[in-house]
């Protein structure tokens, strides 16, 4: 008995000293870090400890990690910030994008690609907010934010066109409720020459206490101004999203006359308005990317506007969009900012895109894989690059949920490895 009890002591002994070796969750040891927030960009070790980054130093000892992961050779950046895409998927017959088949799950193309926080880009309005909420917010484990459509029915079809649904005090109500979740006002797909939608869902965002609004022109004939919805009708910080798109019944930003970028948009930059690339099925044409790349036009945030059109057609996914602007001319800095820090600023979370110590541990790991890829656009033209961005890893609230080619040591934490064997004894289906 005597002996068995300087066992046991022994043993917690052992144990404690383990327990106080493996003083993190994760340490990533070895990566190149890219943090444009902190202006950061040297290799060096992370170390994440209850869903918190807990140190950035250049020699973190692997033992003190209960994983480690190895990233020589790769990019360790923020968790990727997509702020227009359609996650409000359903089974409602005609309902596309509110609780239809058009939308898709976030968990499903997310971490794959690094991203760990997306924006729903008008899906619900403040009639159908409550069940997506219920449906796909609270039950993703990607982060989603929103932005309530200022259609009270939300993005379902012909409803988009109902002027009498758009509400700007019950839209800006529910934004006030939901202020945690709720991060701006769209508008969207409104097809005709009137002001008065634009006019509503900049109400709405006053009124909800500043929030800003993305605007996606619809359509009309003639087109309606930009440089009136710049100067005239948008505020500083609002966004003007599928900033590269190009369709008839939409003015656009490049000239096609003189291939140059029209001198008031760079007014409207000075001004405060926010150009984000909602890449879409038709809404990004490498005739307005490539003359704005070359004369240094960049935009302020990189997004996919990602939906089941869009992600089986030329856009793919967040990388491939990031992928294109290297290709263009972007640096991999201004790549990994505009799609970190400069959504987390335009939704006005600048607690998110970062890998500051004490911040939430979201985290990607980037590989860029060198080979031959084509690149096109909905038009048909296509640009070869040499190098594409690919995810090696994806690190969410401090847990690794996504690993390609199991670069962490152990795959899975002990702990989960316990809790699985113990359900497999049980006979639990997992």
């Amino acid at each position: 008995m005597l002996k068995t009890y300087f066992l046991l002591l022994i043993l917690l002994g052992i144990l404690s000293q383990v327990s106080m070796a493996q003083s993190y969750d994760i340490v990533i040891k070895g990566g190149r870090i890219i943090d444009p927030k902190n202006d950061i960009d040297a290799v060096m070790d992370i170390a994440v400890s209850n869903g918190k980054i807990a140190l950035l130093s250049q020699n973190i000892d692997p033992k003190q990690g209960i994983q480690v992961v190895d990233a020589k050779g790769m990019y360790v950046t923020p968790g990727l910030i997509d702020i227009h895409t359609h996650d409000f998927y359903g089974t409602q017959p005609d309902h596309q994008y509110e609780d239809g088949n058009l939308g898709i799950s976030p968990d499903g193309f997310t971490f794959r690609n690094g991203v760990t926080t997306v924006v729903d880009a008008g899906s619900s309005g403040w009639r159908t907010f409550p069940t997506f909420k219920s449906q796909t917010i609270d039950v993703s484990k990607t982060r989603v934010l929103a932005l309530l459509n200022i259609v009270g029915e939300g993005m379902r079809g012909g409803y988009e066109q109902n002027v009498n649904d758009m509400d700007p005090k019950m839209t800006a109500l529910v934004a006030k409720r939901y202020r945690d979740i709720v991060v701006g006002i769209k508008l969207a797909h409104f097809e005709g020459h009137d002001w008065t939608p634009a006019d509503r869902a900049v109400e709405a965002g006053t009124l909800a206490g500043g929030i800003p609004v993305m605007i996606d022109f619809g359509g009309s004939n003639p087109p309606l101004s930009i440089e009136e919805l710049f100067m005239k009708h948008l505020r500083p910080g609002d966004i003007f999203t599928h900033c590269f798109g190009q369709l008839g019944s939409r003015e656009y930003l490049v000239d096609l006359q003189t291939n140059k970028v029209k001198p008031f948009v760079y007014e409207a930059r000075k001004r405060g308005i926010i150009f984000d690339v909602g890449y879409g099925g038709i809404s990004f044409a490498y005739s307005q990317a490539l003359p704005a790349m070359k004369e240094g036009f960049f935009p302020n945030s990189i997004s996919t506007d990602i939906h089941v059109g869009s992600m089986n057609d030329a856009m793919k996914d967040m990388l491939t969009c990031m992928t294109k602007f290297l290709a263009m001319g972007m640096s991999l800095h201004d790549v990994i900012q505009a799609s970190t820090s400069n959504p987390a600023k335009e939704i006005k979370h600048e607690e998110l895109g970062n890998l500051s110590v004490g911040s939430g541990a979201d985290v990607a790991i980037l590989n860029i894989r060198d080979g031959k890829f084509g690149l096109y656009d909905y038009t048909g033209y296509k640009m070869e690059t040499n190098k594409k961005l690919e995810c090696e890893l994806t690190i969410r609230a401090g847990k690794i949920v996504y690993d390609l080619n199991g670069i962490a040591t152990p795959v899975y934490p002990p702990r989960n490895v316990a809790r699985s064997k113990q359900a497999a004894l049980k006979g639990e289906d997992h």
